[in-house]
């Protein structure tokens, strides 16, 4: 019996990710169908760019799009998006040169109903691009105008060069952009320099849904402005800022906490932390699950124990640079992140192997361990080990204690390990990254760039899960190389700079065998010729971006040719 498009639909909703539809498509004409109405994202790159008419017809229900390392003319695609008719709900056009104000009004003019727009990191941002974004897109929901780029309008003592300054976001352009959009619940307007408290409360009169803000790195924003939001803004769920307190905290900063009674993510990154202020939160019964105090300082074990005895709810922490903590300190605290699923615990440098295996022994549910610049390696191993299946990614780089013996109790105590960083960890040799990939054989990506105890790392067992594999700076030849490739069939992307021991013989056998390959990135890799490039884009189709090594500079027109090729092609 022949199974309904519903039932397969409901089959193929189970992928964690679009890009596995691909193959699904190749199967028969009715699996094609059936993916292309499944997709709801497309990312735009220079390469997307000659395909996207054939793309906005393939994709009947794109309704996010995103520009990632775009350099074309964003205007001129979003007036194709314009004229498609999809059902256009968020769109992403962080990172580029300028504000697209024409191609933002067209889009306006045809899809209105927009619901998330990315700005963040966008050239010369100013008050009237605001005003002009509430107009063209009133219901929208979510918007990121962070850390706008206004490189170009300072002068090289650092003053404003008012020839070349195109404008600023200041307290009018929020007001403008508050006023218009009623239901703005989400709103980041980090890295600002010149709004005020002022914006803060336009946003509260205005826009009574709101529930998220960001507010890092804007100087002229005070604690009185913190305060002001968080008791008039009945619906706040998270708030996000930093350097809070410095020098003193104000009183009514520390009053407002009894007033955001639905706080449920609270980040104070960089900031003067006491004990009182602590406590102040832990009183406040707020339904935290999400606590960033990543390089707060001035508060000590007993203010934090007492926090965390008050919230042990908390599924997310951040207590990155807290220097006092140590293993003793850290096993009185796991007793009550018991519901943990991430945990950061970077630039805790008195924290050893006892803290890593206490985690993984009391935390069940932790999914997430980032230990980064820590002391792991140190210490003898706990009697007791427990296995964690939980446990899917591991950020432990820059530690130079770390070694084989180590990395291989975390693969047996980790055995469903999807991701692993240990860069620049320089006791780690290939006997443990061999010991991992064959203890965990979920891995999807593996960053190994600058171990420098790995000289080579030759495989003889198949790993068919891993997609990503850094491994910058390594002393890996042809043969390695060759043997990677044939045992990782699925590998997408492929960081290689650095690695003077591979010749256009091993990239050959990554072209070959890689079947699905997006990215590889050749810099420094001066026994590859730049001459290999045009085999490799025409043979490999899926190929998206390729980084020559260093000295090789593609022309225009070869560009242009590798462009039409569907592949990105960029100077090392």
């Amino acid at each position: 019996m022949e199974l309904p498009e519903e039932c397969w639909e409901s089959i193929f909703n189970f992928l964690e990710h679009h890009r596995y539809f691909e193959p699904l498509s190749l199967v028969c004409n009715r699996f094609l169908s059936i993916t292309n109405h499944l997709r709801h994202t497309l990312t735009i790159t220079d390469p997307t760019l000659e395909s996207l008419p054939r793309l906005l017809l393939r994709f009947p229900n794109l309704n996010t799009f995103i520009f990632r390392d775009f350099h074309g003319n964003l205007d001129s695609v979003l007036f194709q998006i314009s004229h498609s008719g999809l059902p256009l709900k968020s769109l992403h056009v962080s990172n580029q040169r300028s504000f697209p104000l024409l191609g933002l009004k067209q889009l306006g003019s045809k899809m209105r109903n927009l619901t998330e727009l990315n700005c963040s990191y966008i050239g010369s941002l100013k008050d009237s691009d605001l005003i002009e974004i509430g107009n063209c897109f009133p219901f929208l929901e979510v918007v990121d105008i962070s850390y706008p780029d206004h490189g170009c309008g300072f002068s090289p003592n650092g003053s404003l060069d008012s020839n070349s300054f195109p404008g600023l976001v200041t307290d009018y352009g929020i007001l403008g952009l508050a006023s218009t959009l009623r239901r703005l619940r989400k709103i980041d307007l980090s890295g600002n320099p010149f709004i005020t408290d002022q914006a803060l409360a336009s946003l509260s009169l205005n826009c009574l849904l709101l529930s998220e803000i960001g507010i890092r790195d804007c100087d002229f924003i005070t604690q009185n402005g913190i305060a002001l939001v968080m008791r008039k803004s009945g619906n706040l769920k998270s708030i996000f800022m930093k350097g809070v307190g410095i020098p003193s905290i104000d009183v009514r900063f520390k009053d407002s906490f009894a007033y955001a009674r639905g706080l449920c993510e609270l980040d104070l990154s960089n900031s003067f932390m006491s004990d009182e202020l602590l406590c102040l939160v832990a009183e406040a019964c707020l339904p935290l699950h999400k606590l960033v105090l990543s390089r707060c300082f001035c508060f000590t074990f007993d203010g934090i124990c007492l926090l965390l005895s008050k919230y042990q709810s908390l599924t997310y922490l951040d207590l990155e640079g807290t220097n006092f903590l140590n293993d003793e300190s850290m096993i009185e605290l796991t007793k009550f992140l018991v519901n943990l699923t991430f945990i950061n615990l970077s630039l805790c440098s008195k924290l050893t192997n006892s803290t890593f295996f206490n985690l993984t022994r009391n935390c069940p549910l932790l999914n997430i361990i980032n230990m980064e610049r820590t002391n792991i390696g140190v210490e003898e191993f706990p009697t007791e080990i427990v296995v964690n299946p939980r446990v899917k990614s591991l950020y432990l780089a820059w530690n130079n204690s770390l070694n084989d013996e180590c990395i291989k109790m975390a693969a047996y105590v980790c055995p469903n390990l999807e991701a692993l960083d240990v860069t620049y960890c320089s006791g780690i040799t290939e006997e443990g990254i061999l010991a991992i990939l064959k203890g965990c054989l979920q891995i999807r990506c593996l960053q190994i760039n600058r171990c420098e105890g790995v000289k080579n790392l030759e495989i003889d067992f198949e790993l068919p899960k891993l997609e990503v594999l850094q491994a910058e700076g390594l002393g890996i030849n042809d043969e390695a190389l060759t043997s990677i490739s044939k045992r990782c069939c699925w590998l997408s992307h492929l960081n290689l700079e650095g690695c003077l021991n591979v010749t256009a013989r091993g990239v050959e056998g990554v072209i070959v065998n890689c079947k699905a390959l997006k990215e590889m990135n050749l810099r420094w890799c001066n026994n590859v010729s730049a001459d290999i490039v045009v085999w490799m884009v025409l043979s490999r189709p899926s190929l998206r971006k390729i980084t020559l090594p260093r000295g090789s500079f593609p022309t225009v027109n070869q560009r242009k040719f590798f462009l039409g090729h569907g592949c990105l092609v960029c100077e090392g």
